[in-house]
């Protein structure tokens, strides 16, 4: 990664209108300094209050309506009154500071910048007329989608709850399924419009600490105006910037982000978007699926291998197509070339032209149907690829043959658990079917060799992209191709986890080779 750059022009005019100045004593000052830098904001909330008539014992509240939870505000409305009695002239700022740090999620700061960042927060501030200071108290409003199956990676068995927008509500999804005070939470802040909260989870122990302060490096390094979503964050700290292929494992299942922590990957949760990106990630774990864990290892291994079977089929099938009709004419069996080329009778188009034009059709479909209202977008996909599929051959214009090798492509692609590791492949896909049409096979296998060479090229916060395959890792495969029982996976995936490398424990280890030694 690049060294830390020098600040811009942009942080310095940001800093320039909310400079790093310290709060006053006198409460209307600090007021109208707030007001002056908010602007004209209408659900800004300004309340200066007095006790009993009494000039020493004023205070303002502040928060902003539209983050704040209404009935947070009125409860603590119903708190503050009960200490009227209990208020002196010289005690009011710890009097109100000490009370609610008992009952309620409370924060001091002297900063102006802090205090803007509590607002922003959904927080209620409280300045005290004679004090250099503020506390803000938790008020923020949580109101949002709530915890439902995930749309994207949908299981037969397994759990069924998802992330939602909510940062707070998707820890507390990973927390509730790893109780132990191990598991460690980092909050960080990126964006200089959005100050997106983003948490960095791991597994002390078990996480690597030079990974957890890679990580940490790079998001700290981060410089642009806004984060709106966990890609943001991929795309700026990722080491190859220019690869199609995701280094990052993006899910919205907390089962499969906590089993990713137990492996001492770390995880980026992002507010306000229901996937968490969990890293560092190599490319057999695209192909994996939670539910690979809850079936037996033998049908597992069998559904991992029809993936990897779904990968080439999505990515050389129509490329070995086009090369063996249009080059390698010899490589047909004669009566499927008869019954080729009588289909391809009056067709006006070249192989190679003929399956592009239907590929680029299918994308376009593919992606009409994902932007459509649901009530009719499935409708959509199903006339355009039958309807225009069958018609386009009665016509003429298309050969039965390429629909078929283009429909079995895109029935495969659907195969691959992950959806971005699925649009990687699919644009792969166009450039072997360019090689193809223009020297055959020949042209296939040298794409085939600078694909694997950039596969290995590749790393995910400096671990091999192709880990354990290349570097190839003694015992690293049990959970790669296959995957083997549980009982026999005793350590972790090599060069992400810390000092504790071990699954199971030392003494059940002893007492398994133990009984395997009885047993026979």
């Amino acid at each position: 990664m690049k060294t830390p750059r020098k600040i811009t022009q942009a942080k310095k005019r940001q800093q320039a209108s909310f400079p790093e100045s310290n709060l006053g004593s006198d409460l209307f000052a600090n007021l109208t300094r707030i007001k002056t830098d908010f602007g004209q904001n209408n659900d800004l909330v300004v309340n200066v209050l007095q006790w009993d008539d009494n000039p020493a014992c004023i205070y303002a509240v502040l928060y902003l309506i539209s983050f704040t939870n209404k009935d947070t505000i009125n409860s603590l409305s119903d708190e503050i009154d009960s200490l009227k009695n209990k208020v002196s002239t010289k005690e009011t700022y710890s009097t109100l500071r000490d009370f609610f740090s008992g009952i309620r999620v409370c924060k001091e700061g002297s900063k102006l910048m802090d205090l803007y960042a509590e607002l922003l927060s959904g927080n209620m501030v409280f300045l005290v007329n004679g004090s250099e200071r503020y506390f803000s108290v938790l008020a923020e409003n949580t109101e949002g989608r709530a915890v439902e199956e995930p749309s994207a990676q949908t299981v037969i068995r397994g759990p069924k709850d998802g992330f939602t927008e909510n940062l707070n509500q998707n820890i507390f999804l990973v927390r509730k399924r790893i109780k132990n005070t191990s598991l460690k939470l980092e909050n960080l802040s990126v964006g200089k419009l959005t100050k997106t909260a983003i948490s960095l989870m791991y597994i002390k122990g078990i996480a690597k600490e030079s990974i957890i302060q890679e990580i940490r490096d790079r998001i700290n390094r981060i410089e642009i105006d806004s984060i709106l979503e966990g890609a943001y964050i991929e795309e700026w700290i990722k080491d190859d910037r220019y690869s199609i292929f995701p280094v990052f494992l993006s899910s919205e299942k907390p089962d499969s982000v906590a089993a990713a922590l137990t492996e001492g990957k770390v995880a980026i949760f992002t507010d306000g978007t229901p996937y968490v990106l969990s890293a560092p990630a190599v490319m057999v774990d695209f192909f994996h699926s939670s539910e690979d864990y809850y079936h037996h290892f033998i049908i597992s291994s069998l559904m991992r291998i029809l993936r990897y079977m779904a990968f080439f089929i999505t990515l050389l099938t129509p490329a070995l197509y086009i090369g063996i009709t249009t080059f390698h004419h010899e490589m047909i069996p004669t009566q499927l070339l008869i019954s080729i080329a009588a289909q391809r009778e009056g067709v006006p188009f070249s192989t190679f032209l003929e399956g592009l034009i239907l590929e680029v059709t299918f994308e376009v479909l593919r992606e009409a149907g994902v932007r459509m209202p649901r009530a009719i977008g499935p409708a959509i996909s199903i006339v355009g690829a039958l309807v225009l599929g069958q018609a386009a051959v009665d016509a003429g214009i298309f050969s039965a043959a390429i629909v078929i090798v283009v429909s079995i492509t895109a029935i495969s692609s659907f195969s691959i658990p992950n959806y971005e590791m699925s649009n990687a492949i699919r644009t792969a896909r166009f450039v072997f079917m360019v090689l193809a049409g223009l020297i055959g096979l020949y042209g296939i296998f040298v794409g085939l060799i600078v694909l694997t060479l950039h596969l290995c090229k590749i790393k995910s916060i400096g671990i091999p992209y192709m880990t354990p395959i290349a570097p190839h890792i003694k015992g690293g495969n049990k959970d790669t191709f296959f995957r083997f029982p549980l009982w026999s996976m005793k350590k972790r995936p090599y060069g992400i986890h810390g000092i504790d490398e071990r699954r199971v424990a030392d003494e059940y280890d002893k007492q398994d080779k133990t009984k395997d030694q009885e047993f026979r």
